[in-house]
């Protein structure tokens, strides 16, 4: 989710403005999800370069992840979202970690829909993460080093569990994937949108999708019906 702060700018508003925003726009985002028939939706709301960010943005964009949970939590329950936090939570504040729990504990049964908030995520953090845990494992003998393969430890990443991505949209106009699930991603598709994130749409989110449905997939493979 991209262009909080130039969708601001171009207005003459504060940034905090554009990442207000910005949060309606992942509401938006997680209806047309649902409406479209998706099961699985992943925001990238805070990295783990987000921090080099100025203090005050950075307090904000806190605020704006309690507001999000604590507004919308009620609603997500009742209608079935399962709500994961995906990230490192170590140096989170005692009640961010708390509200964290209360999301997850509150929505792990629910089966209908599963929303991952990435929340101060970077893909290359996660790997560091799965990897201590990985060998943490070995050394305890409950994991042997000739049983490793991708499964296993795609087991030990924060996104265990959940499919893998079939489609990765970047808004804004940049075109990088910025350390956003590198693992997982390994064959997605992109689409980057000039759009800003405030203004992304349930009608951008469905023309998305139609792309993505107009591109031939091969896995590294051939098409066999191909001339």
């Amino acid at each position: 989710m991209d262009g909080n702060g130039r969708w601001a700018k171009a207005r003459g508003l504060a940034r905090t403005d554009g990442h207000r925003e910005g949060v309606e726009a992942a509401r938006r985002a997680v209806e047309a999800a649902k409406d479209l028939g998706l099961q699985y939706l992943t925001l990238y709301s805070f990295s783990t370069e987000n921090w080099r960010r100025p203090a005050g943005e950075v307090r904000d964009l806190m605020g704006l992840l309690r507001q999000f949970i604590g507004d919308d939590l009620p609603r997500l329950k009742e209608e079935g979202v399962n709500v994961r936090i995906i990230g490192d939570r170590e140096n989170l504040s005692p009640d961010l970690k708390a509200l964290v729990r209360k999301a997850e504990s509150e929505t792990k049964d629910n089966a209908k829909f599963v929303l991952q908030i990435a929340f101060n995520y970077g893909g290359r953090d996660e790997f560091v993460r799965a990897a201590r845990a990985v060998a943490k494992a070995v050394k305890s003998g409950a994991v042997a080093p000739g049983d490793l393969n991708e499964e296993v430890v795609g087991g030990f990443l924060d996104t265990h569990g959940v499919p893998d991505p079939d489609l990765v949209i970047r808004t804004s106009g940049e075109k990088r994937i910025s350390n956003f699930l590198l693992w997982q991603a390994a064959y997605a598709e992109y689409i980057f949108l000039d759009v800003l994130w405030p203004d992304f749409t349930a009608e951008v989110f469905s023309g998305a999708i139609e792309e993505f449905f107009r591109r031939e997939r091969r896995y590294g493979g051939v098409n066999d019906s191909a001339s």
